[in-house]
């Protein structure tokens, strides 16, 4: 199995998960124009693609999810909140859009990989992250959460590989441009992971999740050398170089590292 980061980032988030036996995406925050040229940059057969997961309605996840799921003509699986929400704004009724819930602690299956949403904490109308097995491998994908709950920690502790966000540093966001009502939401529980509070959880990870993905970095308010420097400290002996990896929005366009194979 492995992780391909398209897009991470304020602008847009897209990965892929290629199984040996199936590929699916997680969100479509570009244009599906702009999707499917990385896909290709990266190697990536779209016809390849078997489902669309998405982890909450902002656009920033969901731009392209409605043009790309038809040209692909693959579902979209998405919690009953998310739908709804997504489907209530949608731009176009040209076609039907094939769509299935899924829900918190309920596994599904698409094809040989199995698919177990899990609650996060986002203002969003119900959002989710995912962990997703296929044999004995397991891979977390946890982005945009204002904290990491008990629930959420063990399943992303027992993963071979997770993608973690890694949104801001504390002290540029306080002291950056943004109106103290966008700060606070973004430090709120129901905001965006600090850099402080991923350290954490990989500090309480030690060795047990043997490759990272830091995501999700804001543009204005963290830089890529701050996001790994707090991931250094927080695994302290156990951080290896290889062992973690910062991806950017970009993604993983042609000489990016931003591959997980696990």
């Amino acid at each position: 199995m492995r992780c391909i980061m398209l897009a991470s980032g304020s602008k847009g988030n897209c990965a892929v998960i290629e199984g040996e036996s199936g590929t699916i995406l997680i969100d479509a925050g570009l244009s599906a124009k702009e999707c499917l040229l990385r896909m290709e940059r990266a190697g990536i057969e779209a016809g390849t693609i078997e489902a669309l997961l998405v982890t909450h309605e902002h656009g920033d996840h969901t731009r392209g999810i409605d043009v790309l799921a038809r040209k692909l003509d693959i579902p979209v699986h998405a919690t009953e909140g998310t739908l709804a929400d997504f489907l209530h704004h949608r731009r176009t009724s040209t076609k039907p859009l094939v769509h299935y819930t899924c829900r918190d602690g309920d596994p599904f299956r698409i094809g040989d990989l199995e698919i177990e949403p899990f609650t996060i904490s986002h203002d969003a109308a119900e959002p989710c992250g995912f962990v997703i097995r296929e044999g004995d491998l397991r891979f977390g994908y946890c982005t945009d959460t204002g904290i990491i709950t008990p629930h959420m920690h063990d399943l992303l502790r027992n993963c071979d590989g997770i993608v973690l966000e890694s949104n801001h540093c504390p002290e540029m966001l306080q002291n950056g441009p943004y109106p103290e009502s966008l700060k606070r939401r973004i430090r709120s529980k129901k905001g965006h992971l600090s850099n402080l509070a991923a350290a954490e959880c990989l500090q309480d990870f030690g060795r047990d999740v043997p490759q990272v993905i830091l995501a999700h970095l804001s543009e204005m308010n963290n830089t890529p050398e701050k996001a790994m420097g707090s991931a250094r400290e927080g695994l302290g002996l156990f951080f290896e170089m290889e062992r973690v990896t910062v991806a950017s929005q970009c993604g993983s366009l042609a000489g990016c590292p931003h591959i997980m194979r696990l």
